[in-house]
């Protein structure tokens, strides 16, 4: 008799196990902001797309936000990070204080001479490995044209397992509207970049669509 109880709760110990859905469904979003030349111009508008995530993510999920700057791979480059508490007291706390610092940012921020934009995916990439979230997202807020200090390198596959890049706000650059050959040919090299890193890569230009940041 004792051994017809013990197999049913084995058995009913396996079924729970195996119905139990252990998938995350938080997400974790690293947002990139370019921070060289004229394009400090444009962080005005990269401060609404955070707004908004700010209004859209939920409890548990983790948004950081960092510069593009000459040597990006850093974690000193990071702006503000942090994961939603589920008190929604706490959380309001949370964004209110993000919110805050990056305005700050924003108004203080002095142009780099260099941008680094592999150094900054490849720290996105460790922090939402780490962040252990369901939904994995880099933004990158940026031109695209990268171009690197003496010395730097950066000629390093990526490794974008279950990550989504979605380059934001890719300003045309004099010489792509001379010729529209040279944003065609970028766009298609980060493209490439990426999904050989196993990533998921998109372009979104239209931001009164941001909904299609996190859809």
């Amino acid at each position: 008799m004792k051994r017809v109880i013990f197999s049913i709760l084995i058995g009913l110990l396996l079924l729970t196990t195996s119905c139990t859905d252990t998938t995350s469904h938080s997400k974790a979003v690293y947002m990139l902001l370019d921070t060289s030349g004229t394009y400090t111009q444009e962080l005005e508008k990269a401060a609404s797309i955070i707004n908004y995530l700010l209004g859209t993510l939920q409890p548990g999920d983790s948004l950081a936000v960092a510069r593009i700057d000459t040597g990006s791979f850093s974690e000193k480059d990071i702006i503000q990070k942090t994961t939603f508490d589920g008190r929604p007291s706490v959380s309001n706390q949370q964004k209110r204080e993000f919110k805050q610092n990056i305005d700050t940012f924003v108004k203080e921020v002095k142009g780099a001479a260099y941008t680094d934009i592999t150094g900054g995916i490849l720290q996105a990439a460790d922090f939402l490995y780490e962040a252990g979230s369901g939904r994995k997202i880099i933004l990158v807020f940026s031109d695209m044209e990268e171009e690197l200090a003496k010395g730097y390198k950066r000629d390093i596959p990526l490794q974008l397992s279950g990550i989504e890049v979605v380059a934001l706000n890719v300003t045309k650059l004099r010489g792509d509207i001379i010729d529209p050959r040279k944003y065609m040919t970028r766009m298609e090299d980060w493209k490439k970049k990426v999904e050989l890193g196993q990533g998921q890569w998109r372009v979104i230009n239209d931001l009164e669509r941001l909904e299609r940041i996190l859809e």
